[in-house]
């Protein structure tokens, strides 16, 4: 069952080139600490381009809850009048973050060093997830935490009233736990200190940076040292949020997949903490290209044209890179299904605690539609078998998970038998346009 209603089962299938232009939505990251931190600054931000999926307004919602000004102005444009670090009022209801991990986590963050107690909760696929990895870290400032067995929601975090600030050396790759403890530290006097061993997506020291806080980055032999400095008044911002590597991924992969395509995803966020997949497509063959490339907002942006590849063959993709498309993988895996030879993807142990366990829901439903796939703790192995080659007609179970079903409608655009999933219901939380802008570039797929 989706966790956003009934199911609602949706199949695809090959037929016909897929051409135009697919205007994505904004950036679902960027969305998020965009009420998050206008929340937190003194004044009005003004957000223009702002995903409006179900995980995004979850966030909006929570704001609210702590007592921000949320406005709808309509068409993608927002406003939030912030109450300052430290300003967080008590919510009066617990706050249901849905199906998002990001929001819940960096919420969290948000008001772990005020004075006031928050229980969150969500649905079933958010209910399931680990909690541990924010709020352990977040309890060395004095925050406390009682939630389920194995840390997950519903929870109950109680902020700390005189919160020191802290070192903290993130064990995995996680942009959701370093940028928790940073909002976290925002209200800790002193200077409080992230160390990544790996970078990853690096959204919220950009914006923290923009929305005035003293904050600095270092590469040292200890990982990427980021230190902080509390209790600032942080500045409102105008933002206009570029659109989603992470959503372009999907008619980008349709277009190379689905036989004659020429698709055209205009101007795309390539951030390099997030533009690993479209590196990897590129390496593999496909027929990727960059065109007008600039800045917007602090960050690179640029129309991706995509054309039908027949001549992708499998690589490695070094385990380095995870973080820079930990979201992406699933879609990969389609995509190098119909590459000639293994695609090995290393490094990707993080994809198992995310909405569901991706890499099994993707080797699963990848066997279904008869593709080879090896799998350990941390490797996903996908056997090509070339353009055209895959045989479909699999029903593919999307446990709860937006990026799971995307990705097999995007399968069944090139395989020789429709391919099914059980539930298209949660591909809203992250792209509810998704059907209609695919409907629009020509893609067969339906709801059953």
């Amino acid at each position: 069952m989706s966790g956003h209603g009934d199911p609602i089962p949706m199949t695809s299938r090959a037929g016909g080139a897929l051409s135009g232009e697919a205007h994505v939505p904004g950036d679902k990251s960027i969305s998020h600490r965009s009420l998050i931190l206008g929340a937190m600054a003194v004044g009005e931000t003004k957000v223009s381009g702002l995903l409006e999926g179900q995980d995004v307004l979850d966030t909006g919602r929570a704001m609210q809850a702590f007592g921000a000004d949320v406005i709808n102005h309509g068409g993608g444009n927002w406003s939030v009048h912030g109450v300052g670090v430290g300003g967080f009022a008590e919510p009066e209801q617990v706050i249901d973050c849905g199906n998002s991990g990001t929001g819940v986590r960096l919420i969290m963050g948000a008001m772990a060093t005020s004075p006031i107690t928050a229980t969150f909760t969500g649905d079933a696929s958010l209910n399931g997830r680990p909690m541990g990895r924010v709020t352990d870290p977040l309890a060395l400032f004095g925050t406390e935490s009682y939630g389920r067995k194995g840390g997950r929601l519903p929870m109950t975090i109680v902020g700390a009233a005189n919160a020191a600030p802290v070192r903290y050396t993130v064990p995995m790759p996680s942009a959701q736990v370093k940028s928790a403890v940073l909002l976290a530290g925002l209200n800790a006097a002193g200077e409080t200190v992230v160390i990544e061993k790996e970078a990853t997506r690096d959204h919220s020291e950009r914006m923290l940076a923009g929305f005035g806080a003293n904050l600095s980055v270092d590469d040292t032999k200890e990982g990427r040292v980021i230190t902080l400095l509390g209790q600032p008044e942080l500045k409102p911002q105008t933002i206009t949020v570029p659109r989603d590597p992470s959503s372009a991924a999907f008619p980008v992969c349709a277009g190379i997949v689905a036989q004659g395509s020429d698709v055209l995803v205009p101007g795309i966020g390539l951030n390099p903490t997030r533009a690993g997949l479209f590196t990897t497509l590129q390496e593999m063959g496909a027929d990727l290209t960059f065109e007008n490339m600039r800045e917007e907002g602090g960050e690179p942006v640029a129309d991706l044209r995509a054309k039908f590849s027949d001549n992708m063959k499998g690589i490695e993709v070094p385990p380095e890179r995870a973080a820079s498309m930990i979201d992406e993988y699933p879609v990969l895996s389609v995509v190098a299904a119909f590459a000639t030879g293994k695609t090995v993807m290393r490094g990707v142990k993080e994809l198992r605690v995310k909405e569901s366990d991706r890499i099994d829901a993707m080797a699963r439903g990848l066997e279904a539609c008869g593709v080879t796939v090896e799998e350990d703790e941390d490797t996903f192995t996908v056997h090509g078998m070339g353009a055209g080659g895959v045989p479909g007609g699999g029903t593919c179970a999307t446990h709860l998970d937006h990026r799971i079903a995307m990705s097999f409608m995007v399968l069944g655009l090139g395989t020789q038998k429709p391919v099914h999933i059980d539930d298209g219901g949660p591909i809203a939380t992250s792209f509810p346009i998704f059907e209609d802008l695919m409907r629009d570039l020509g893609a067969n797929i339906t709801r059953d």
